[in-house]
């Protein structure tokens, strides 16, 4: 400007310039994301042993297309702001810019601090409803009240700690020990014209806290939960003793008569007959009644629950099975047996949320009452067992009773279960094709769910859950890094007559050093502290919303995801003190 070039030529230089580096950091970009997305394919597969026999490179052209126009128009944006901040500038700010310091605008001290204990006020009540208060989110409509209340009240500690931090450790002795006078005008000019980008920084790194631990956490549950909920290789459900009035609901008459014998004799009169491939195998019959609702089971406690849970369906009729047909099944799964007295009934349950509220029935001692006969629990709270095989923890409760209560009842449902004799899998899979088959006229009356079934299922649903947190965690927490870093070595760039300044007035190069890390780490560590907060309520929440698939893992999740934010977030951290040592050096 100096030597006379207007302003539209400055500008054209910025934006060929801004067009250049885009093109070659997009087509980097697309290579390397390319390549990546495989190999992510790969990782994700690995995790969960699954067979890539059928695996083939992709390119998705449409994906390449929205992200050069998505990329394009963040680009036009920059460069219309370049030719905007161009336009505006004139050449006495740019010959005096390098002695103004950047102007730190005082907000009012009392209005800030009304808004930061107004906002720390909305972001307890949203902790509260997600944590404590989290059965009151009925709807999933309702889980947005939080959610905005989180991002207004980060939005809100942010604005208001930038108007109170300078003014706050102005009085303290530490403000003039060493450089901590500089460092901490500079931070808070940072964070005064940075507040809406450090909020959406620390919600971007709370998502991939939360979406990451998550997602590894359902990847570890439920590859552990196969061996445990899935411990044989077939389970038959049959309805049992269909009436005719069933005609209605859309029963045929065949199903009707074949309800009344057992699934080995069904299979048998098929031509299949199951038996043969079997070589452990146990058939159990699980029975309901009228008489016996989850409200009846409750007892006292039921206005209590009613009023804290009103979604819930309290009117389904309950599972019972007899404690001899329950151990028989419980020795096939290798899990635990139990023993009843006459008059006893116990409950065996592993999905935590009913399991918390039968315990509280269990606890009170609550009796039920079964084909005239009353009985009392015998533990107070339900015990570990399964029916039906899972993937994940869905037993909300089997009640238990004695042989004799249940002796000349008419049973609901019969079940076989068993282990095939034949352990190759080309095998199996031959013989469950034939199978379905076979089972085609009774669909409706018949279920037929197998190990490898619930193998394939799980590692499908658990790899994409999987592939889609590591994907959005993974960006979300580069993109964040990426741009505190950015703005930090611009500033470093910047700001280097200030640290020639410093120089100056005496101070040494490992005070001048010490005084730039402790800026960078200030500055990386506001939104991820705040954000870390932010996490433990949202963990307790994702632990409620997703326990269906066990939380035992949600530890090591958490510790791997420590490892992503360590190596990604610090590396980051440790680059851009050292890349802004290097700018500050010498005048």
């Amino acid at each position: 400007m100096l030597l006379g070039m207007p302003k539209h030529a400055i500008a054209n230089i910025l934006f060929f310039e801004t067009l250049w580096i885009g093109f070659v950091s997009l087509g980097m970009g697309l290579l390397i994301g390319v390549g990546l997305s495989q190999g992510m394919s790969f990782l994700v597969a690995d995790m969960f042993e699954a067979n890539m026999d059928q695996f083939t490179f992709v390119f998705s052209k449409s994906d390449c297309i929205k992200t050069c126009l998505y990329f394009g128009c963040m680009y036009i944006i920059v460069m219309l702001f370049n030719s905007l901040s161009i336009s505006k500038t004139t050449l006495l700010d740019l010959l005096q810019s390098h002695k103004k310091a950047e102007e730190v605008k005082l907000k009012n001290p009392w209005l800030c601090t009304i808004l930061f204990v107004l906002s720390i006020l909305i972001l307890g009540y949203a902790y509260y409803q997600v944590t404590i208060d989290v059965q009151s989110l009925t709807e999933p409509s309702m889980i947005l009240k939080p959610i905005v209340m989180g991002i207004v009240s980060t939005f809100g500690i942010f604005y208001s700690l930038s108007g109170l931090l300078l003014q706050l450790l102005k009085r303290c002795s530490l403000y003039y020990r060493h450089l901590n006078s500089f460092v901490l005008r500079q931070m808070s000019s940072k964070i005064n014209t940075m507040v809406v980008s450090i909020s959406i920084i620390c919600l971007m790194l709370f998502v991939t806290i939360c979406v990451l631990s998550s997602a590894l956490s359902i990847k570890n549950s439920m590859v552990a939960n196969i061996s445990e909920l899935a411990p044989a290789d077939i389970q038959l459900r049959k309805r049992m003793n269909l009436d005719t009035s069933m005609v209605e609901r859309g029963y045929s008459m065949e199903e009707i008569e074949d309800s009344h014998h057992s699934i080995e004799e069904t299979y048998t009169t098929l031509g299949y007959p199951i038996q043969n491939h079997l070589k452990d195998s146990v058939d159990v019959l699980v029975y309901r009644s009228d008489a016996l609702t989850f409200a009846d089971t409750l007892g006292s406690t039921l206005p209590t629950i009613q009023k804290n849970y009103p979604m819930l369906t309290y009117h389904t009729l309950e599972d019972i099975m007899s404690i001899s047909d329950y151990n028989r099944l419980a020795v096939l799964y290798g899990q635990p047996t139990y023993t009843l007295e006459g008059d006893e009934y116990l409950i065996i349950a592993d999905y935590e949320s009913m399991k918390v509220l039968r315990d509280q029935a269990l606890a009170q001692g609550e009796k039920i009452h079964l084909y005239q006969h009353t009985l009392i629990p015998k533990y107070n709270q339900c015990q570990p067992g399964i029916l039906e095989m899972s993937s994940n923890h869905i037993n909300g409760g089997v009640i238990i009773v004695p042989d004799e209560v249940l002796k000349g009842q008419q049973p609901y449902y019969q079940y076989l279960v068993g282990q095939y004799r034949n352990t190759s899998k080309d095998d199996i899979l031959r013989l469950e094709d034939q199978l379905k088959v076979v089972s085609e006229p009774y669909q409706r009356t018949i279920d037929v769910s197998s190990k490898l079934e619930i193998i394939e299922a799980s590692i499908g649903l658990g790899a994409m859950v999987t592939f889609i947190g590591l994907y959005l965690g993974i960006v979300f927490l580069i993109s964040s890094a990426a741009i505190l870093a950015l703005k930090e070595l611009s500033e470093s760039s910047d700001n280097k007559h200030r640290y020639w300044m410093l120089r100056k007035i005496g101070a040494s190069e490992k005070m001048i050093h010490h005084a730039l890390f402790k800026q960078i780490c200030t500055f990386f560590m506001c939104p991820l502290i705040l954000a870390i907060i932010h996490s433990i309520a949202g963990l307790k929440f994702s632990t409620y919303i997703l326990e269906t698939f066990g939380t035992r893992e949600l530890i090591p999740s958490i510790l791997m995801t420590t490892g992503w934010i360590v190596l990604i977030y610090g590396g980051y951290m440790i680059v851009t003190y050292y890349c802004s040592k290097q700018m500050i050096k010498g005048n």
